[in-house]
């Protein structure tokens, strides 16, 4: 039985992926490059900065270093968020649903935490996070499960107990691996059958989390 739920960020929570990857399309055009769509979401989603700069710049063999690269992904990033990152359909209903019921709530991500509770002050919804971990607490990011079993410690609720809401194949696996119930909304790319196979349902929005919910706390 859910006792707990655990969100994502990026992609899940906040509609921002696709920023990302027009900021990586933008940075590989310098040099000559591009990534598609369908490869920033198998290698990029859900993971951090650094593991996404330090992709682009290995694989593509560019003539910079990872911090070079980063200095320009983080310059552009300030620029978008200047603009407002907005959440996915169905996220506060969400939220105040499970407010509401007593769920504690939880965030684990591979953000920042300046960024990521910037991000959800900005769009007043900060309040209903009992617990956060980020990318600077970890030593390991997703697809290990490290993030999640820690905060399912914070929520002091066992990973069995606890339900996670993902979006990425990373973020699938890494639940997964922690033993933990996750449920997938699809952001950029529909999981594979492998990842599909991990999960307990693949839902459209959000808002479809609910009555999910109220289903299953009935079995």
């Amino acid at each position: 039985m859910t006792k707990a739920v655990i969100f994502d960020l990026d992609g899940l929570l906040i509609d921002s992926e696709m920023i990302y990857y027009e900021i990586e399309v933008d940075f590989l055009k310098k040099y000559g490059d591009t990534i598609t769509l369908e490869e920033y979401a198998h290698n990029n989603s859900g993971k951090t900065l650094v593991e996404n700069v330090s992709y682009m710049v290995n694989h593509y063999r560019l003539p910079i270093s990872v911090e070079e690269g980063l200095t320009y992904v983080l310059s552009r990033e300030k620029e978008y968020f200047r603009k407002g990152v907005f959440l996915k359909p169905g996220a506060e209903e969400l939220l105040r649903f499970l407010g509401e019921n007593g769920y504690p709530i939880g965030m684990a991500s591979s953000s920042t935490r300046e960024r990521a509770e910037g991000i959800l002050a900005r769009n007043h919804v900060l309040q209903y996070f009992d617990s956060t971990v980020f990318g600077p607490e970890i030593t390991k990011g997703k697809p290990d499960p490290e993030i999640f079993l820690k905060a399912s410690e914070k929520l002091k609720e066992a990973p069995s107990d606890c339900l996670v809401l993902e979006d990425s194949e990373a973020g699938i696996q890494a639940a997964y691996s922690a033993g933990i119930p996750v449920i997938c909304i699809p952001d950029l790319k529909t999981p594979d059958e492998k990842y599909q196979a991990m999960t307990e349902a693949l839902l459209p929005s959000l808002a479809d989390v609910i009555p999910w919910i109220r289903k299953n706390s009935q079995t």
